[in-house]
Order: C-alpha cells, then structure tokens, then sequence
C-alpha cells in the first residue's frame, strides 16, 4: 500500500504514483556492428521530491555475471543517471530563473484546478524530463502521463566528444500490479532507434 504524501505540490500528483525507491532486474538486448549485446542487469530508480513543482530522478545499474565459486552473481557496474521530472507548462513571474534569479511575483501555491487545466487533448499531461548521464550524456525527453503510464521522445540529445555514439532514445514506464515496468529504446553506434533495455521494478522504500 502506497500513501501520498500530504505535502506534495498540486503539480506533482499526477506523477504522485512513481514516488519511492524502486529495484529489481532486467535484460539488455541490442544489435551494433553485427554484434548483438545481451545480459541480464540489476537496476534501482528513485523518484523524490523536496517541495519543489518537480520529482527528483536517480538511478544506477549493473550488469549482472555468473560469479565464480558463489551464489550471488557478480556486478559490473553501468552508466548512472540523475534528473528532473516536471510538468509541461509556460513559466511566470511567480517561478524562480533563469539562473538563480527570483521570482518577479509573489508565489501562489498552484491549485488541484490549476494543473486539470493543463490536461492535453488526449487527457493526459505533457511531461519534459531533463536527464544527465555519468558518461557525460544529457537528454531531453519530452512525452505525456495518461493515469499510470508515461511515454517519453527525446527532443534533444548533448554528448561530449570523447562518448559514444548516441542520437536518440523513448522510454516507458507504466505501474501493473503495483510493480513499475520500465523499456528504453535507444539509437547508437551507428543504429537507428530500437530495443534496448526492459525491466521490471519492485517499490522498496
């Protein structure tokens, strides 16, 4: 049983259900350079908030291998993530930035009213989500929430020189059976965008 937090801003209800630590396991299956990638990994997400209009994102991974001699297998450990989930909508006077410019207006807490009208002609809410990798990637998705699933596009993606290569991505994430099932298609190494990654997630905090 999940119980919504009493203090969550107005904004943050319709994502209200991703809240928690999440962890369980996954399989990886990608072809590249007539090489097909495949393994089983381990993965933990957490969604926070700390009062802010936006969810605070985490997560780590580690590719999973027969250990030798033991029962637990061995982990390898693969690119991390950090971010920011937010509602779609126009900035005002009363949101603090650019930079760490103030407010121009005094705050109003904003209205259960307030975020219906931002309701999409499908019913859902436009989401953008700001992601950076340990890698020195950073993405921007751009997507909707419909009741307990999420899908996600890249709008844009920002790489460093030195990381590989990496053009485009989706992601979905949707709650059955109170369990978070979570796929990531992506386009690199040469590839246009396809199956990457799936898994499966148990709330455990």
């Amino acid at each position: 049983m999940f119980d919504l937090p009493t203090d969550l801003p107005a904004d943050l209800v319709p994502l209200s259900w991703l809240l928690g630590v999440w962890e369980g396991t996954g399989v990886i299956d990608y072809a590249a350079d007539e090489t097909r990638l495949t393994g089983e990994f381990a993965y933990r997400a957490s969604f926070s908030h700390d009062g802010g209009d936006y969810l605070n994102y985490s997560a780590e991974a580690w590719l999973l291998s027969p250990a030798d001699g033991g029962d637990e297998p061995a982990r390898t450990r693969l690119v991390a993530e950090t971010g920011f989930w937010r509602l779609s909508r126009p900035a005002t006077g009363q949101d603090a930035g650019p930079g760490l410019l103030p407010p121009t207006e005094p705050p109003v807490a904003r209205t259960a009213d307030d975020v219906e009208g931002l309701r999409n002609v499908e019913g859902g809410f436009d989401l953008e989500v700001l992601l950076a990798h340990s890698d020195g990637v950073s993405e921007l998705y751009l997507g909707q929430a419909r009741g307990p699933r999420i899908d996600l596009s890249t709008d844009y993606v920002a790489r460093p020189a030195g990381a590989k290569q990496y053009t485009a991505a989706s992601r979905m994430y949707g709650l059955v059976d109170g369990h978070l099932l979570w796929a990531w298609d992506i386009a690199a190494l040469g590839q246009e965008l396809g199956s990457h990654a799936s898994a499966r997630l148990a709330r455990v905090d």
